[in-house]
């Protein structure tokens, strides 16, 4: 997937059992779809953190994050309740999400590369990051990207 791309819809359960369709997360905004290794480690709480810490600057724009791994929703659910994340996080343990977004890896214990997208109005890519390293970048990045199309 690319900036360009149409986005495929998808449902998964969030953190709390509910079913989340991409259309459905689309009907308040852009969506920053952010696909992350695994709950709890330490890169990925710090990336998780720094959404959560920037939740006014992404509302402002109506934007809303949505973090998606291959952890369990009950996994999802203790990771938000630790780290009072505010935003959904989907479960997809199949992987066929982030599969379809290329964002999957064949290693099993860390099967999703850390990737961002940015999805605009009929699911279209309007940006994506890349980047394994920097925790930050991810939502920062989104975030420029959200107020160049503002």
């Amino acid at each position: 997937m690319d900036i360009g791309d149409t986005a495929p819809d998808f449902t998964l359960a969030d953190e709390t059992g509910e079913p989340r369709s991409l259309d459905s997360l689309l009907e308040r905004g852009p969506v920053v779809l952010f696909f992350y290794p695994q709950a709890m480690s330490a890169g990925c709480t710090a990336e998780a953190c720094h959404f959560r810490d920037l939740a006014a600057e992404f509302e402002a724009l109506g934007a809303t994050p949505v973090g998606i791994s291959h952890d369990s929703v009950d996994r999802q659910a203790a990771f938000t309740a630790k780290h009072s994340l505010g935003y959904p996080l989907l479960s997809d343990p199949d992987g066929a999400v982030a599969e379809s977004f290329g964002s999957r890896r064949r290693i099993a214990v860390l099967a999703t590369r850390r990737r961002t997208f940015v999805i605009g109005a009929g699911r279209e890519i309007v940006g994506v990051v890349k980047g394994e390293l920097n925790m930050n970048v991810h939502a920062d990045k989104a975030l420029a990207i959200l107020r160049d199309r503002a």
